[in-house]
């Protein structure tokens, strides 16, 4: 992959397919000789071709292996089930992998929590009317109602859930309500402004995938910008990773900086903080949504 490349935010297929006759295949297990044959052999016997194709090992000898295939296979709505069953029992018993199929097609179904802050939200609800994101976005919530005509306007359900002092259990089972209801696949926190408890978390059901600014550690909380010019400041970013109890520390997805001089006033390294929050954000839900985020404990493998 290049430097170009990693920066799309579009998710990519092989546009001379038709994407409804495409699927994804993903596939970890520790690593050992024949894991690539077998499974390309399996999809071969099967009559799927292989259009693309990535993987990643972390030692060559009992590292974990990690391989994302795109394949072709004509009426794969109706063959797609038994060839899933035929592969657990083929070939991902037998290596003891994890695996999962998706239709390239498929679009993820995508819970939004936001706070006051809207440039991230309203960046993913644009991109996802464009079709530059494949996910269906099917509710938005949000402890404070600021942004409910915004999110009127893309024509998506709004739901304001106060966080008051004392009220956090009871508007996490109501957004945990919520968030079955919708059938959520992924749950996105877009400066969503407070902390998912551990309970949340394991509830889910769903991946969350974050975003904050690059200073954390270093100033956390209230006026990080303000802070960040107070302190001479030459490069901002912006991380989006997986939400876990470690506040801040799950597996990261994607990152990015932009350098700033003595010359920018606090707006400015707030505006440059937000472009480059939103831009981080839409990556990290196109590549996560395109299965190419393999997780693995504290990091990832990002084709």
């Amino acid at each position: 992959m290049t430097a170009v490349e990693s920066r799309a935010v579009t998710p990519r297929t092989a546009p001379t397919e038709n994407p409804d006759e495409l699927a994804r295949l993903v596939v970890t297990c520790i690593d050992r000789p024949g894991v690539v044959a077998r499974v390309s052999s399996f999809l071969a016997e099967h009559a799927a071709n292989i259009v693309q194709s990535d993987q990643d090992t972390t030692g060559p000898s009992g590292g974990r292996f990690f391989l994302r295939i795109v394949f072709h296979l004509h009426d794969l709505a109706i063959q797609l089930p038994a060839l899933e069953h035929a592969f657990a029992v083929e070939v991902a018993r037998p290596l003891g992998a994890d695996y999962s199929f998706r239709p390239v097609a498929a679009r993820t179904r995508t819970v939004v929590f936001a706070s006051r802050h809207d440039h991230c939200l309203l960046d993913l609800l644009w991109r996802t009317r464009r079709g530059e994101l494949p996910v269906d976005v099917v509710h938005v919530v949000s402890n404070h109602p600021d942004l409910a005509d915004d999110v009127a306007a893309f024509g998506i359900p709004f739901t304001h859930i106060p966080v008051g002092p004392g009220g956090k259990e009871e508007a996490e089972r109501t957004q945990l309500e919520l968030l079955r209801d919708c059938g959520t696949e992924l749950v996105v926190l877009a400066r969503y402004m407070q902390i998912l408890s551990a309970n949340f978390l394991h509830a889910v059901g769903a991946p969350v995938i974050n975003i904050h600014h690059s200073f954390l550690p270093a100033f956390a909380g209230a006026g990080p910008y303000t802070r960040a010019k107070e302190r001479g400041v030459k490069l901002i970013g912006a991380t989006a990773h997986y939400a876990t109890e470690d506040l801040d520390e799950g597996p990261i997805i994607e990152q990015d900086v932009v350098r700033v001089d003595h010359r920018a006033t606090v707006a400015e390294l707030t505006r440059r903080g937000a472009d480059i929050e939103r831009t981080v954000l839409a990556r990290a839900v196109a590549w996560h949504c395109d299965d190419r985020v393999l997780v693995d404990g504290r990091t990832t493998v990002v084709f």
